[in-house]
């Protein structure tokens, strides 16, 4: 993969997925929404979907042969999702901050303001999924965003967003640089 070349005060992007439990739950899927927007996230992407077993096989290979591997599969593909591309200066630490520790018991204890402290039912149904690298970010932002371009947003987009005045849009659920007109990408 191309190494994609940005500022040193670029803002970084981060996949976010709110999970079928969550998205069930209208008020459980719109207190996180206004959690990302409350923390100072760019949305940039926005998107609801289905997603098939194989495209979770997929995703979560990396995990198969692992005792939590099937239900993660089933869990995941038996309700609709959403799925964010999240701008901000720390994105991956700050989200993964927010969604507190993968074991609920653990976020119930330790982080029990984070999302999965509050939210979460089980160490599957935990209400979200954040990348945990650069890399990952990348990777995982491709699988759910294939016709976003990571080069072409740095390039295009993220200046304009980094230096705003920015604008958020109910309607298409994304920010936008103020003044343009624009609601978010087509």
């Amino acid at each position: 993969m191309a190494s994609i070349l940005r500022s040193p005060q670029a803002l970084q992007l981060t996949l976010a997925l709110i999970k079928p439990d969550a998205v069930a739950h209208p008020l459980i899927l719109e207190a996180v929404h206004q959690q990302i927007l409350s923390n100072k996230f760019l949305i940039v992407r926005m998107r609801e979907l289905l997603w098939r077993k194989e495209d979770c096989q997929r995703f979560y290979r990396e995990h198969e042969g692992r005792f939590f591997y099937q239900r993660l599969v089933e869990f995941m593909a038996s309700g609709p999702i959403r799925a964010y591309i999240l701008a901000h200066k720390d994105a991956i630490q700050l989200w993964r901050t927010l969604m507190g520790p993968t074991r609920v018991f653990r976020a119930r204890h330790v982080a029990p303001d984070s999302i999965r402290g509050s939210f979460g039912l089980t160490d599957t149904r935990n209400t979200t999924h954040g990348s945990d690298s650069v890399v990952s970010a990348s990777r995982e932002i491709a699988a759910f965003f294939p016709d976003f371009s990571e080069q072409r947003w740095y390039e295009e987009e993220e200046p304009q967003l980094r230096c705003g005045p920015v604008c958020y849009s109910p309607e298409g659920g994304v920010h936008y640089v103020a003044g343009t007109g624009d609601l978010g990408p087509a």
